[in-house]
């Protein structure tokens, strides 16, 4: 399945595609993984240079992700790494190798760092990824936090 990727800054996002990824985020970590949806909703998706990455495919989101401007430690952020049911199997590797393309343009030469739920350690080590410090809880999901050196 073939996906049109779209880079979005958070002041640019429209009324469909603040729905889009707010209903598809609610499914994935709300009603699938069981997070609260006040963890879920954080207040960082309209902050300072947060860009949102879009895959779409005959109009209805499949992919997505946030990225996050670089912290006081240089640091950008891939976040809220999401996947419809419907495209699973191939389409989450498309959406972290976009994430990581879109960082390094946005934030060259800079490291990258997400927290991955554990079990996906070893997809994320794929792309480059490294995992740091020890198994942490978020939202009753064992995560780690994982960083890729800059390219």
């Amino acid at each position: 399945m073939e996906l049109t990727w779209q880079l979005v800054h958070q002041r640019d996002l429209t009324a469909r595609q603040t729905y889009d990824m707010l209903q598809l985020r609610g499914i994935v970590f709300v009603d699938e993984q069981q997070v609260s949806a006040e963890l879920e909703i954080d207040g960082r998706d309209l902050e300072g240079e947060t860009h949102h990455l879009f895959g779409y495919a005959e109009g209805a989101l499949l992919a997505y992700a946030r990225l996050l401007e670089p912290d006081e430690h240089g640091e950008s952020h891939i976040g809220r790494v999401v996947v419809a049911a419907a495209a699973r199997g191939g389409t989450g590797g498309h959406l972290v190798a976009q994430s990581v393309a879109a960082c390094e343009a946005l934030w060259p030469g800079l490291p990258i760092r997400l927290g991955a739920q554990n079990h996906l350690r070893g997809f994320y080590g794929r792309h480059g990824f490294v995992p740091e410090g020890e198994i942490y809880d978020d939202a009753g999901i064992p995560h780690i936090h994982m960083v890729r050196p800059p390219a």
